[in-house]
């Protein structure tokens, strides 16, 4: 791998960046007073405060768990949105100027949540909107890095994007962090008697995180304007002789290198295999010859959501308050460590993806996630008989993430990205995509009143549902380890040998 490509392939994941720090933002924001304070989600008649937050002298509190489901979900419904968009788009202008489009449309939304006025409509709108951008650049960002990276290492370049996810929650986590520390534990107009009843607290902290999206949204449209567009889409448009020149500045090379020359030809072929059989439509992808791969994506996306990765990354401020830690590590402290180990993880997850293959490591993620829930919710059990069993607690659940960042996160980004034909790559892609977005959508929804209903048990639900990743990842996933696109294409067609 030469350097270019791999500033093709970091700039492109950064729209994974976007994606964690949206996912990362919320978590603490929906915990901040003044955030709370702001849209009635907790009495205050100007008094002091306590550390929850709540009127020391009126102990009544509004907990609108509808709210929270109705901000959360409306991104998560944006992104399901988005997903659907992005095949019309990423086929008819590209993937790169489509990923610019998106981004810019993140850095509106964010602005929007920041500006927001005390209706929650606002708010929801605005995460609606930047769940547009996501969900359309969760579909072309691999599927651009896959069609520019070299076959050897695709999967690592293509779990960049999980990377910068993990990134991006990283990123929301230490600025929530610091702005939370100085606007609620030391407070100058929440922790002191006010002189008049109705005056309004400072609203910085969380329109300060919010509004910050439009920042990186910014950069990412700027940096893709430099970034070239994917060969295989160039091929596909019948310009041949840009494509070439974009192989060549690749691989590093002149443009009569036998290379660059072998890797135009097999996309020729591609091509004109595409266009002999017309263009593609969405029933294509139930056909015969594309099913398999179809409900394969489908499936892979579901159970990535139902290990219950993003009921934690939501909701972690509420877990830990559950298992009984003060607020302070619970918003603060804990998030942090958790999303620290989940950026950290996710290395050993782009170095195993091509050393041990994408199904080896969703059937050894299925198991090793599993342990960890049932372990989590036995040691929660115990949390009253002392401080050992909640940090036992608090240690499985960085386990399981660990788990989960090494394996079930990046693989199903890189694997949708790769099995499809090019004709109905993004198409194939988008359903992917759209089904992670939509069982994240139903998490988002069913989360808050599920910890509330269930508690720590929620994660013995997450346990069945990682058993069953381990058996669908052993009986219905393929190896494609190593193979171009071609060939696995060819593989997952029945016209070449492969390892099931």
């Amino acid at each position: 791998m030469n350097s270019f490509q791999f500033l093709v392939a970091v700039t492109a994941s950064c729209g994974g960046l976007l994606f964690g720090y949206e996912v990362g933002v919320m978590n603490v924001v929906l915990v901040m007073d003044a955030f709370r304070i702001f849209f009635n989600l907790c009495t205050w008649d100007g008094s002091k405060l306590n550390a929850d937050g709540i009127n020391i002298e009126d102990k009544s509190v509004k907990d609108k768990v509808p709210f929270y489901r109705f901000i959360t979900s409306s991104f998560v419904l944006g992104a399901l949105c988005g997903a659907l968009l992005a095949s019309y788009l990423g086929e008819k202008y590209g993937r790169q100027k489509t990923i610019m489009i998106g981004a810019c449309i993140f850095a509106i939304g964010g602005i929007l949540q920041g500006s927001s006025i005390r209706n929650y409509i606002m708010i929801a709108v605005g995460r609606l909107i930047t769940g547009l951008s996501v969900g359309c650049n969760s579909v072309l960002c691999p599927t651009y890095i896959s069609e520019v990276a070299p076959a050897k290492i695709r999967g690592t370049l293509a779990s960049c994007y999980q990377l910068m996810i993990t990134l991006g929650i990283v990123i929301a986590a230490i600025i929530n962090a610091i702005v939370w520390y100085f606007t609620n534990i030391k407070p100058d107009d929440l922790n002191t008697p006010r002189t008049k009843i109705d005056a309004e607290i400072s609203n910085f902290e969380w329109r300060f995180a919010l509004c910050l999206q439009a920042i990186p949204g910014i950069a990412l449209a700027i940096l893709m304007s430099f970034l070239p567009k994917s060969p295989r889409w160039l091929c596909s448009k019948g310009r041949d002789e840009e494509a070439v020149q974009i192989l060549a500045k690749l691989n590093a090379t002149s443009v009569e290198d036998e290379l660059v020359q072998s890797e135009l030809r097999a996309i020729q072929e591609d091509v004109a295999a595409t266009v002999a059989a017309g263009s593609s439509s969405v029933a294509e992808l139930f056909s015969s010859v594309i099913r398999r791969r179809t409900f394969v994506v489908f499936f892979i996306q579901l159970f990535q959501q139902w290990t219950g990765v993003n009921v934690i990354m939501y909701y972690q401020s509420q877990i830990y308050n559950e298992m009984g830690f003060t607020k302070f590590l619970s918003t603060i402290v804990l998030p942090v460590v958790n999303n620290l180990v989940n950026f950290i993880s996710t290395f050993p997850g782009m170095w195993g993806i091509e050393k041990f293959g994408r199904k080896t490591l969703l059937i050894v993620g299925a198991i090793m996630m599993m342990i960890f829930h049932i372990l989590t919710w036995a040691f929660s059990t115990q949390t009253s008989k002392g401080e050992f069993w909640k940090y036992l607690s608090v240690i499985s659940v960085f386990l399981y993430v660990f788990a989960f960042a090494s394996t079930w996160g990046p693989t199903p980004w890189v694997y949708q990205s790769e099995i499809f034909p090019l004709r109905v790559r993004v198409k194939g892609s988008a359903v992917g995509t759209m089904s992670n977005f939509f069982n994240n959508w139903i998490i988002a929804f069913v989360g808050p009143a599920l910890m509330k209903m269930w508690g720590t048990r929620s994660f013995l639900l997450f346990a069945t549902c990682c058993l069953l990743a381990f058996l669908f990842a052993s009986f219905f996933c393929v190896e494609s380890k190593g193979l171009n696109l071609e060939e696995v294409d060819a593989m997952m067609s029945g016209k070449a040998a492969g390892k099931a």
